[in-house]
């Protein structure tokens, strides 16, 4: 397994904590706003896709905190799960949404800026970029 150094362990805490409180938020206080996020075009509940997704944040989160012998395959796994959910900001900012204080186009748009760096701190944080990159050298 490829180790990780100390700010790359602090990242990966701090990122699973980040899931854990906004997966925390989809099943609470914050489950309108992430209705306003789910594409209309979505053949699911948007009750549905926002518990289905608020579940796989906190799993998700709790795995990178506590499960670090699969840390690179929990790595590979946030960093698709924020690709899957990617079409909810781009429907926002297509449908003009308002939602977390994003109640212009502009921020909509910076917004969608951000989620290439989550997939990134999700595969750096945890060595799974880098134990591809090993792989690909041999």
């Amino acid at each position: 397994m490829t180790p990780t150094n100390t700010l790359q362990n602090i990242a990966r805490i701090a990122l699973g904590a980040m899931l854990c409180f906004t997966g925390t938020g989809h099943l609470t206080w914050a489950r309108t706003a992430f209705i306003a996020q789910v594409p209309q075009w979505l053949p699911l509940s948007t009750d549905f896709v926002v518990v289905a997704s608020g579940v796989v944040e906190i799993l998700l989160g709790l795995s990178l905190i506590v499960w670090t012998k699969q840390r690179i395959a929990i790595g590979w796994l946030a960093a698709l799960f924020f690709i899957l959910v990617f079409p909810g900001n781009i429907s926002q900012y297509v449908n003009h949404t308002d939602a977390f204080g994003l109640d212009t186009d502009t921020r909509r748009l910076v917004r969608l800026f951000f989620q290439p760096v989550l997939v990134a701190w999700a595969v750096w944080s945890t060595g799974a970029w880098m134990s591809w990159y090993k792989k690909q050298s041999l």
